[in-house]
């Protein structure tokens, strides 16, 4: 697929293109996140008496939506363009969240979040390859970074919403909060977003007669890299959501009173920015790689420490470590995938690897809800999230260390493409 080429709006700059993606990112982690939040609320609603269980495969449905948005806007955006992708992404989502707070049944709810799942999965992958197209060479993972700390943000804002006004608002009124994008970010963006320039017609005649994204990236060896990618995002991306879905109600499990379980959650999306910007420009500087690696680490050690109970103030302190090794992580994964591979094939990459990624989000808030119903104790669960954490740092060292297991033509634009330590 030949290259898309970027054009700058006339105001503006890269910074800009920054703050709008990382503004749709925080209601893309809001969404997202307040799910978790409201869970112990859902849970007591008696017209619909769900079980745990019941309530952590709802939780799934908009994960798995992820997986089919984030695969289709991945491939589409390197055909048509980010700035369509970008916009349709973003006004997807926010529109279905209107629905989700107005459904009127728990099978409902559950149609309606794999609905906005589409929208979730989709903006991700697209912003990312805006923001590493738009930056200059050695700040590509620290700006990417910034733009996707918006994330645990966005979590940070869900904890703090359901502390504070989920007795006015009530779950539905929480949830419909996700759908002030329309108002807030959408103008903006559809002045400051780039267009990008989709391939001609003789470059489309090319490509059928040579090859295409998908074809590049599954070539020889490259595969294994794609598939490697593609795991350490699944473990990244359980993590992300097991944690988040589930934190408030395992605090709740070991003892802490609603407020205090809530605070937890919002120390893990801070961790989660911290670990995110700090790992990422570690990144620019001594590669993704070690970097990756060595945050999984961080976060199975902290995860497994949670499982014993420490003091609340020591606890304060490994929640903290969690969200910036698992959450942060994943912020740290999404800038080695789009530094590792070139323009042309950036988004693909960046969709199938996080498309595939995304069924991690659902197994995680299954995994909770089946070991919670199962009636396993909560230092049990810390210590499987813990163990998938290792997984995660393992799969990171077996990534190559370069690039030159890609096929030829990946690597024939070497100022697009990272050299991983």
């Amino acid at each position: 697929m030949a290259s898309a080429t970027t054009v700058m709006p006339s105001r503006g700059g890269r910074y800009a293109v920054v703050a709008v993606c990382f503004a749709a990112i925080i209601f893309d982690g809001y969404d997202l996140i307040i799910y978790g939040s409201t869970i112990p609320a859902l849970l007591a609603y008696e017209p619909w008496s769900l079980s745990r269980g019941e309530v952590g495969a709802i939780g799934s449905y908009a994960l798995l939506g992820m997986f089919f948005g984030a695969i289709a806007a991945g491939t589409l955006t390197d055909r048509f363009g980010r700035r369509r992708l970008f916009l349709g992404c973003l006004i997807w989502y926010s529109a279905a969240m209107v629905a989700v707070a107005t459904a009127p049944t728990p099978e409902l709810l559950g149609l309606f979040r794999f609905i906005a799942g589409l929208g979730f999965g989709g903006i991700a992958p697209v912003a990312i390859a805006l923001v590493v197209e738009v930056a200059r060479e050695g700040e590509r993972n620290r700006l990417n970074a910034l733009m996707l700390a918006g994330l645990p943000v966005g979590g940070v804002l869900a904890a703090l919403m359901a502390l504070s006004l989920q007795g006015s608002l009530g779950f539905r009124g929480l949830w419909a909060m996700g759908a002030l994008a329309l108002v807030v970010v959408l103008p903006i963006a559809w002045r400051v977003i780039p267009e990008t320039t989709p391939p001609s017609k003789s470059d489309r005649q090319k490509l059928i007669v040579s090859t295409t994204p998908l074809r590049e990236l599954v070539s020889g060896r490259a595969l294994i890299t794609l598939v490697l990618f593609a795991a350490a995002n699944f473990v990244g991306f359980l993590l992300v959501f097991g944690l988040n879905t589930w934190l408030p109600e395992l605090m709740r499990e070991a003892g802490y009173s609603l407020g205090s379980a809530l605070t937890f959650q919002v120390l893990l999306n801070a961790g989660a920015i911290i670990g995110g910007i700090s790992g990422s420009s570690l990144a620019d500087r001594y590669g993704s790689r070690p970097v990756a690696a060595a945050a999984f680490l961080i976060a199975a050690v902290a995860i497994g420490w949670m499982a014993i109970s420490p003091p609340t103030g020591v606890m304060y302190v490994v929640v903290l470590l969690a969200g910036a090794g698992s959450i942060g992580t994943q912020i740290v994964l999404f800038g080695y995938v789009a530094t590792h591979y070139p323009a042309r094939v950036r988004a693909s990459a960046l969709g199938i690897t996080t498309g595939i990624g995304r069924l991690g989000a659902v197994t995680g808030p299954l995994l909770g809800g089946v070991l919670l119903s199962a009636s396993v104790a909560f230092g049990w669960v810390f210590t499987v999230f813990g163990a998938v954490a290792l997984v995660g740092a393992i799969t990171c060292l077996l990534v190559p260390r370069s690039d030159i297991d890609l096929p030829t033509a990946l690597q024939s634009e070497p100022a697009d493409v990272a050299t991983h330590r």
